[in-house]
């Protein structure tokens, strides 16, 4: 969610948002602000609007100014905004989490896998019987309501945003002027107009991934930083400017980070499946005796430096710049 409105602005744009985790943190904050005052199901939409208009808004005043110096300028307007957004929660909702819950529809689980005594599965909607659950050798699996709706709306948000830059006039306009925009302004369009409704677009696109992440996860001053980098990685592998790509980055690197952590095995152990003897001793002991879930957290950032050195335009990216 958050990769592909970083993607929209940088595909549309040349612009690599280093703010781009702050309009997600922001739209969480204005979420849980309108949550107490309309509800969640009015902030789902209303918050990631009014951060869009702040997007468009800075675009307008700030990034525009800087926007035909190159990228140098643009990279450090983008993450002084970072700072300024994060003092800027920190002096209005404060250091410590808010407690940002989902509303009673998204609380509980989706479903249940239920593993019986003699290892045969079965999925039951919602939370599975507690007897059911507590009998000898059956084990319980709950899957949240809240990372199924997260999941539907990642999905509708990549296939809106397709249908919209391939099927529609304004996704024409905005890709030509990428390209041609002294063509597309002598059309009569508006073309500075037109890049700063993509940049709000984008920021709404993060705004609306934090909204969802706020009430998944926690509504924090760190959940910036906590997704800032993965968010370029993700963008980096799948390709800079595709849509498509990024939905696969995030596929890769979300497996990447998970699957590891169900497997408590180091370089120790496949050497000695091989018949080879690593003794405490050796040099690399050390770094051999790390398993594959310790080392979990890096593997992405492995995969970046990988991607960058043999691909650098990513898994399907069409720009290298």
């Amino acid at each position: 969610m958050l990769s592909s409105g970083l993607t929209l602005i940088f595909s549309m744009m040349g612009v690599l948002n280093f703010a781009h985790a702050s309009f997600y943190m922001l739209g969480a904050y204005f979420a849980y602000t309108l949550t107490g005052i309309v509800g969640f199901w009015v902030a789902l939409p209303l918050a990631p609007l009014l951060v869009g208009l702040l997007g468009a808004l800075f675009e307008r005043l700030c990034l525009r100014r800087v926007h035909a110096y190159g990228h140098v300028p643009e990279l450090l307007i983008t993450f002084g905004l970072s700072y300024v957004v994060l003092e800027l929660v920190q002096l209005v909702w404060g250091r410590a989490t808010v407690a940002f819950d989902p509303p009673a529809l998204l609380q509980g689980p989706a479903f249940t896998i239920v593993k019986d005594a003699a290892g045969a599965l079965s999925v039951t909607a919602g939370a599975a019987p507690a007897e059911l659950c507590q009998a000898a050798g059956v084990a319980c699996t709950r899957f949240p309501m809240t990372r199924s709706f997260m999941m539907l709306v990642a999905l509708l948000m990549l296939v809106g945003l397709w249908l919209m830059l391939t099927r529609t006039r304004i996704g024409m306009v905005i890709t030509a002027a990428l390209t041609h925009p002294e063509m597309v302004e002598a059309l009569g369009h508006n073309v500075p107009r037109v890049f700063m409704l993509v940049f709000g677009s984008g920021c709404t696109l993060a705004a609306l991934a934090g909204v969802v992440g706020g009430i998944t996860f926690v509504t924090e001053p760190s959940m910036a930083a906590i997704v800032g980098s993965i968010i370029f990685v993700v963008v980096v592998v799948g390709g800079m400017g595709s849509l498509a790509g990024a939905f696969i980055g995030s596929l890769l690197i979300g497996l990447l980070q998970t699957l590891p952590l169900t497997v408590d095995k180091s370089l120790v152990h496949l050497a000695a499946a091989f018949g080879w003897t690593v003794a405490p001793g050796d040099l690399s002991y050390p770094l051999m005796k790390i398993t594959l879930a310790q080392a979990a957290p890096i593997l992405p950032y492995l995969l970046l430096v990988l991607i960058l050195i043999f691909r650098p335009k990513g898994l399907l990216g069409t720009r290298e710049g």
